[in-house]
């Protein structure tokens, strides 16, 4: 049995003993969760956004969308009333965070989620509405823990709505950190066994080069369905011209689907932006695989 196998047998183990010792209290262990409304009011038909709030305890983490080789990603689970719909959950840009000594992609740091509720049209103003829903997540720091709570959030029903300015402010952070794509950069992706070689290059002068090597070393490639594995070394070579070559290590196992994925989908982010001005922190791509 390789070490890889055995690590993640071990990792397995040990979330599947602290699912079952803690799941009759789902304990809320290392994080503090909180439903929050962007508005003050709701006004009928018109989409609002709802965030969920998470604070982690120092040396506590929870997860992003895609979690990479190990961990949950936060989820909601809404219990809205006829008539009423719900986006899905959004998360901002990934961080590497731990689980032990595995890499993961989640969150360190405080977070917002969101997700834009729509609501009917026919509501009557001067009602008040009660949202509710579910909220799933995994915790961990020197220990996992998974959660699960009901949330709610009552709002009056208005003709119209002013921003909370505290929620705003910080829903519109996390809008701001969010992956984008852009034309500035062309990427190709060739896939040789195990390794997988991504090819970034400067395409317009919007383009940001990386000032070093130092600057260019602290690139991370979060991966969006699970091809490459998360845990592995990530080398970045940065050429005179400005282009990154990025190699990869495929993941043992591919848990999006039953066949090898036809593009690479990857967010790459570096801190110092990926657009003149320091703008664009997090670069969304996803070049066509070549196998070779």
């Amino acid at each position: 049995m390789t070490n890889v196998l055995s690590r993640r047998l071990l990792l397995f183990a040990l979330l599947l003993f602290s699912f079952v010792i803690r799941h009759s209290s789902w304990a809320q262990t290392g994080l503090k969760i909180q439903l929050v409304s962007e508005q003050s009011a709701i006004v009928p038909g018109q989409p609002f956004t709802v965030g969920l709030w998470l604070q982690h305890d120092r040396g506590w983490h929870t997860y992003w969308r895609f979690p990479g080789i190990v961990g949950v990603p936060t989820q909601m689970k809404w219990k809205l009333p006829q008539g009423w719909k719900a986006g899905p959950l959004v998360y901002p840009e990934p961080e590497r965070t731990f689980m032990f000594q595995i890499k993961a992609q989640g969150f360190d740091r405080d977070v917002m989620l969101r997700t834009e509720i729509i609501p009917p049209a026919n509501l009557k103003v001067g009602d008040s509405v009660t949202l509710t829903g579910n909220a799933l997540w995994m915790c961990c720091g020197s220990s996992c823990h998974p959660g699960s709570v009901d949330l709610s959030l009552t709002l009056p029903v208005s003709a119209t709505a002013e921003l909370n300015s505290k929620w705003h402010k910080l829903l519109d952070a996390e809008r701001a950190r969010a992956e984008e794509r852009s034309t500035a950069w062309t990427s190709t992706v060739r896939e040789k066994g195990d390794q997988i070689t991504l090819v970034l290059t400067p395409a317009t002068p919007e383009a940001r080069a990386c000032k070093n090597q130092r600057e260019a070393d602290k690139i991370i490639a979060f991966t969006e369905d699970g091809w490459f594995d998360s845990d592995k070394p990530q080398a970045i070579l940065l050429h005179s011209d400005g282009t990154l070559t990025i190699t990869l290590l495929k993941a043992e196992t591919y848990i999006g689907g039953p066949t090898p994925p036809k593009t690479l989908r990857t967010i790459l982010r570096n801190d110092e932006g990926w657009l003149q001005g320091g703008k664009l922190r997090c670069l969304q791509i996803e070049p066509r695989i070549v196998r070779e």
